[in-house]
């Protein structure tokens, strides 16, 4: 048997390292996702005290420890950043990174079995949290250092694959961002509102359809609240090809969130959301324009003074589009559901590799396992 239990904490070492000085600003801030990866603040910045937020260099990981069991941890390879001051952040140590490959280490973590280790160590705790106290307690087997590399390799190179392709989709988005500004400089505005008629549809029988939220990136997501004991008679329905939106904090995030369903089905959601349907104009060209980031700030503009910055309902009517013809509403539309289809994909290159470290994984323990001690 040549795989080696080792006490995580024997290997690795907690950094505090703070902004104290202030050398790095907001654009420095990232956070880290379930999905294991660094990602933009989705919050309003603006005023935020950085000297506590810890300084994060390249070979750190990473993690939320209130949501470590969701997999909020992350490798850092692209360079200086800050996070939140109740992160946390270690590296491994010299003799660490002599037996353990950060990557074959970030694999491990990725692991639905490690999400499951995690919650069983914090049952019972009133507000799990993960700290580096109990990180270091882990004990992990490791094969010998060339066979981490070997799986590491297979990993980097799905990581490239799908990278190459997110760039294809980065210059997609490019062309269609690109084509909205030349529509937008040649032709006149016109409020959204002449497309747009509110609905409002209750759940009056209380039927069970499904309970859904709104992504921050636009569209329908399952809901994370918790809907035991709920009465879902005043929440709204919607229905195939109607929308919802998210107005009443759009100046909280500095976003300003609407879905379309394009489900066949029929979707509640919070009374506190609007929902409504278009006319007049092609949906997809709709929803291109809503989407961009200069539709986002108009839109945190014309919010109230509220602490979570409301956009009203007539504020939100006002709002303008460039007024296209049909033929280039058609060719905006088409460049957009190819970034759509081209994201869908994206999406399900990363959760084939989220869904292959457990694989590798254990191809690296099977194959320590007969690998003969040097």
């Amino acid at each position: 048997m040549a795989l080696t239990n080792i006490r995580l904490g024997d290997y690795i070492l907690k950094s505090t390292q703070n902004n104290k000085s202030l050398e790095y600003g907001i654009e420095f801030i990232a956070g880290v996702n379930t999905s294991g990866v660094f990602s933009p603040p989705k919050g309003n910045t603006d005023g935020v005290n950085l000297q506590p937020y810890k300084i994060v260099k390249n070979g750190a990981f990473v993690y939320n420890p209130t949501r470590l069991e969701l997999g909020s941890i992350a490798y850092r390879t692209d360079g200086l950043c800050i996070v939140s001051h109740l992160y946390m952040v270690f590296y491994l140590t010299e003799e660490g990174k002599k037996i353990i490959d950060p990557m074959w280490l970030y694999m491990y973590f990725r692991r639905p079995e490690f999400c499951r280790e995690v919650s069983f160590r914090n049952f019972g705790s009133q507000r799990p949290e993960f700290n580096l106290d109990d990180m270091s307690d882990i004990i992990i087997p490791l094969p010998n250092i060339n066979v981490q590399k070997k799986y590491v390799s297979l990993y980097n190179a799905m990581i490239e694959n799908q990278r190459c392709y997110e760039r294809g989709l980065d210059d997609l988005k490019l062309v269609c961002d690109a084509y909205l500004d030349r529509l937008k400089h040649l032709n006149n505005k016109v409020a959204i509102g002449n497309y747009i008629t509110q609905i409002d549809n209750r759940n009056l029988t209380n039927i069970q359809f499904k309970f859904k939220g709104l992504s921050m990136d636009n569209y329908f997501i399952d809901s994370i609240a918790n809907s035991n004991g709920l009465n879902f008679s005043n929440y709204k329905v919607v229905k195939p090809n109607e929308y919802g939106a998210v107005l009443m904090k759009v100046g909280r995030d500095g976003r300003l969130t609407i879905a379309k369903n394009v489900s066949n089905e029929n979707y509640l959601i919070s009374p506190a959301y609007y929902t409504f349907k278009t006319h007049g104009i092609n949906t997809d060209y709709f929803m291109a324009n809503v989407n961009r980031a200069e539709f986002e700030r108009r839109g945190w503009f014309s919010c109230d003074t509220s602490a979570r910055g409301s956009l009203s309902w007539n504020e939100f009517m006002n709002l303008t589009i460039p007024e296209v013809s049909e033929h280039e509403q058609k060719n905006v539309s088409n460049l957009y559901k190819g970034l759509i289809s081209r994201k869908e994909i994206n999406e399900k290159l990363k959760s084939q590799i989220k869904d292959i470290c457990p694989i590798l994984i254990k191809g690296s323990l099977d194959e320590g396992r007969k690998t003969k001690e040097v």
